[in-house]
């Protein structure tokens, strides 16, 4: 078998199940937020917000994840209440107009949890796995909806002057914090098929330090949950993706995206190759910030790993 085994999971949602495995779903991000890491302030109003989203969905994005807060590094953390002004009313606005749409709130506030899903929201997706708020396990079993426990190393302010990783100390770490991380949340009594794991890419590792987690992203497996990966316009990727073609003489291969007058752009697109790398390594789930040329990267990796097809 050329390619990871990708298992079969039934992910338990707030009030509804969604199928894993048999093929990529699409989580589209929509950022709240005047200071966003690639599209702070885009969205910030709400009427800008939902016209997004509802692209998005027209796009092909399964669920759509709100947040409110910026996390990029270096990022000022805001009072929940504030961030509650920021998505609320946009996840309202995009039920009242999509009443069937998937919405997960991107926050580790579990106030804004209980408040989103209360609203609608069936995920809450936490970048810190559960850690900064002790109230987030407990508040996600009581919800009963699905919950993404993601891995961050450090704190944003502390990205930036932590010690390096070598390569082979990346996934020991990341695999033994993620089962922490969801050994604490199945004692506080979230659902084991309500769990999803992202190894978080560029959440505490630094460029290079990230390409361990793509390489191995298959033995994520054993630990017997979900995968999702968030790979969309990671520092990482954009700048291997310039040192690679100013010190090459080769053609690059096109990437999807079109120019001003139509035709295809020479820059290859790093967010897609990753997301193809990922799926191909078992990835469930992709978080995405472009949700076209994910999808058509997605059908096309789905193929390839569909049974007996060829």
């Amino acid at each position: 078998m050329p390619f990871a085994v990708r298992p079969r999971f039934d992910w338990r949602l707030r009030t509804r199940s969604l199928a894993l495995g048999e093929r990529t779903l699409l989580m589209g991000i929509l950022n709240v937020t005047p200071d966003s890491f690639s599209d702070g302030g885009r969205f910030l109003s709400p009427q800008a917000a939902l016209s997004h989203a509802l692209q998005m969905l027209d796009d092909g994005a399964d669920i759509l994840d709100l947040g409110g807060e910026s996390t990029r590094p270096n990022s000022v953390p805001i009072a929940p209440a504030q961030e509650q002004a920021r998505v609320l009313p946009v996840l309202r606005a995009i039920l009242a107009a999509r009443p069937d749409a998937i919405l997960s709130i991107d926050t580790y506030h579990a106030e804004t949890a209980r408040l989103a899903v209360e609203a609608g929201a069936e995920i809450v997706n936490d970048v810190s796995g559960h850690l900064w708020d002790p109230a987030m396990s407990a508040t996600c079993a009581a919800l009963g909806c699905g919950a993404i426990l993601m891995h961050t190393r450090g704190r944003p302010n502390q990205w930036r002057t932590q010690p390096a990783l070598a390569p082979g100390e990346v996934m020991p770490l990341v695999l033994g914090d993620l089962h922490a991380r969801t050994h604490a949340a199945l004692a506080a009594g979230v659902a084991r098929d309500s769990i999803v794991l992202d190894p978080g890419f560029g959440f505490g590792k630094i460029l290079d330090e990230n390409y361990p987690l793509l390489a191995h992203l298959d033995a994520f497996h054993a630990l017997g949950f979900p995968i999702l990966a968030g790979l969309s316009r990671k520092s990482f990727l954009t700048g291997a993706v310039a040192a690679t073609l100013l010190s090459s003489r080769s053609v690059p291969l096109l990437s999807s995206r079109s120019g001003a007058e139509g035709s295809a752009s020479s820059t290859p697109d790093p967010t897609t190759i990753a997301n193809t790398a990922a799926i191909l390594a078992g990835a469930h789930i992709l978080r995405v910030h472009d949700v076209s040329p994910a999808r058509a990267a997605a059908d096309l990796a789905d193929r390839l790993l569909a049974p007996a097809r060829f």
